[in-house]
């Protein structure tokens, strides 16, 4: 925290005004310089000029002209000297107030440095009204609430350093702050100003509402444990927010109902490894959100009804190796999504009953190696790419899902089996492909069980152009062949085992069987061919 005796320097606010008088002055001497030789030259005229009708010069009007001119020009010249007067008047009272704010600002820093907790409260109190009432300096006392939070902190009682009732003044920092920050025009307005908490500790505090609209605003090297941090409601809509390598280890921190508008909001090298963090409902509108790197090790992580609308959102090299990631039914409609190059090593991470309907959805060099579920996703639009995912061990499953639109690829993935989790499974049991272009062209199958049980073709693209079935078991166990269009033109058959007991084929279908034996369809499909 900023030592209280390095008080802001205060800043004279009358030097406008002063040049304003060095301005007005000489132009109110001209005025008068003119009016002083129009005086001299209409009283020679009414002297000296040749009386045409032989009258004399009226010399009482003269002196009465005179009089007039002389009582404006004293006007003049009294007007600006009260003016110059009253402007060094004000100079002299903006100096004694910002005076009087710099005092403020030394008596509030050192209540806030004071051992009693209710001496350093009403330090907060007094920081956070000096901001409102000194907006030259606002960004300094905002500097020093933070920096407050940032000290180090002791949360058990018995621990060396610990502060009885400093949680209360934590938490009162962090209230006044979200209250500064729920509207942008409001005159006192903390919105577009820097936040630095950086390394801090929150172990309770609400920022509902909160618009971070614009500046500065860093809780990287964080930490978030204990009770309950709320973020909720809150709008990232522009600036720079980094939650960079913080650490959720304990407690609960919502993210529910977030808007990520614009700018950029990143959560780079944070590691997730215990409690709850959700982002159930969160809106993805806009700008950058960054989960490149992150670590989900433990705990439960939700992004349930999450919306994916815009804007890019990363998850390159995020690890899940523990705990539980949830993306149940959450929509991705727009924008790009991406965890390329992820590794799904651990844990439980589900994407049930997620939409896909729009947008780049990228899984490309994933690594699935723990239990995934897709079953019930609806891939109805946009671009869903798996390309060179390795499903190594553990089981993914794309149980129920509906393939109805856009793309979904597969293309050069790895089905290699394994021991653990399961043996290596990748289920698309009871999936419907009635729509989509769906690929695994030049996929691998080398160990394991790839299922298409009861799954069912009615329309659309499904190919395996070039696919390898070089160990294994894959099933086409009772699936439907209604319609679409399915290939297995130039895949390789080496070994392994390929299933297709108890298939379905209409004569609606135009299937290429490739190295497998051409299943015929059904008779009464046969009688009704034109």
């Amino acid at each position: 925290m900023p030592n209280p005796s390095e008080r802001p320097q205060p800043q004279g606010r009358h030097t406008p005004h002063l040049r304003s008088v060095w301005i007005v002055t000489p132009i109110a001497l001209a005025v008068v310089g003119v009016l002083a030789c129009g005086l001299f030259q209409g009283m020679d005229t009414l002297l000296t000029a040749e009386n045409r009708t032989g009258k004399p010069v009226d010399v009482n009007n003269v002196i009465k002209t005179t009089a007039t001119v002389l009582t404006l020009i004293g006007a003049v010249l009294t007007g600006v000297y009260a003016y110059r007067k009253q402007l060094l008047a004000e100079g002299d009272s903006h100096r004694a107030d910002a005076s009087q704010l710099a005092d403020r600002y030394s008596t509030a820093a050192e209540q806030m440095g004071h051992e009693q907790a209710a001496v350093r409260l009403a330090g907060v109190y007094a920081m956070a009204r000096l901001a409102d009432d000194w907006p030259e300096q606002r960004q300094v006392c905002i500097d020093v609430l933070c920096a407050y939070l940032r000290m180090p902190y002791k949360t058990a009682p018995t621990a060396t350093g610990y502060k009885p009732g400093e949680q209360e003044v934590r938490l009162t920092i962090i209230r006044i702050i979200r209250d500064h920050l729920q509207n942008p025009m409001a005159p006192t307005t903390w919105c577009g100003l820097s936040l630095d908490f950086t390394g801090a500790t929150f172990d309770g505090g609400d920022f509902y509402g909160a618009r971070f609209t614009d500046g500065t605003v860093s809780f990287a090297g964080a930490r978030f444990y204990g009770t309950m941090v709320s973020f909720r409601g809150v709008e990232f809509a522009g600036g720079t927010v980094s939650f960079s390598g913080a650490r959720f280890g304990g407690g609960t921190v919502s993210f529910r109902g977030v808007e990520f508008a614009g700018g950029t909001v990143s959560f780079s090298g944070a590691r997730f490894g215990g409690g709850t963090v959700a982002f159930g409902d969160a809106k993805f509108t806009g700008g950058t959100v960054s989960f490149r790197t992150t670590q989900f090790a433990g705990g439960e992580v939700t992004f349930h009804g999450a919306e994916f609308i815009g804007g890019l959102v990363t998850f390159h090299g995020a690890e899940f190796t523990d705990g539980e990631v949830s993306f149940l039914g959450a929509g991705f409609a727009d924008g790009v999504v991406s965890f390329l190059g992820a590794g799904f090593t651990g844990g439980v991470v589900s994407f049930r009953g997620v939409g896909f309907t729009g947008g780049v959805v990228s899984f490309d060099g994933v690594g699935f190696a723990g239990e995934v579920s897709f079953s019930d996703a609806r891939f109805a639009g946009g671009e869903v790419t798996f390309h060179g995912a390795g499903f190594a061990r553990g089981v993914v499953s794309f149980r129920g899902a509906e393939f109805t639109a856009g793309t979904v690829s597969f293309r050069g993935a790895g089905f290699g089996g394994g021991a653990g989790f399961g043996g290596g499974a990748v289920l698309f049991d009871s999936a419907g492909f009635a729509g989509s272009e769906v690929t695994f062209d030049s996929a691998g199958v080398t160990d394991g069980e790839v299922s298409f049980r009861g799954a069912e073709f009615t329309a659309g693209t499904v190919s395996f152009r070039g696919a390898g079935f070089g160990g294994g078991v894959v099933f086409f166990d009772s699936a439907g062949f209604a319609g679409g269009v399915v290939s297995f033109a130039s895949a390789g058959v080496t070994g392994g085992t390929v299933s297709f007991d108890g298939v379905r084929v209409e004569s609606a279908a135009d299937i290429d069987w490739g190295p497998f034996y051409a299943i015929p369809p059904r008779p009464e499909d046969r009688q009704h061919q034109v």
